[in-house]
């Protein structure tokens, strides 16, 4: 998948949450969270969504690691290029 897919289906997981979002001031190397002003339930729920979407298990773990547009999009890239390969 491209990086230009995932990084839709990161937004359209967002817009889910937030239906009036304006994804065209989303700075991408900012923390997602804080510009979208995500509590952590909302947060959960658009981990849930990528998961759904994408159909990538995302550890909890990991979850520290998903903070700008630009690092989800290449994490969510490289858990499924692995999983490809499994």
């Amino acid at each position: 998948m491209r990086a230009e897919e995932i990084r839709a289906a990161v937004l359209a997981s967002h817009e889910t949450i937030a239906p009036n979002l304006d994804t065209g001031g989303i700075r991408t190397d900012r923390p997602l969270r804080v510009q979208l002003d995500l509590d952590s339930m909302d947060w959960l729920n658009v981990i849930a969504g990528l998961h759904e979407r994408l159909g990538v298990d995302i550890p909890e773990a990991d979850y520290g690691r998903l903070t700008s547009l630009d690092e989800i999009v290449a994490y969510l890239g490289a858990r499924l290029a692995q999983a490809r390969h499994e």
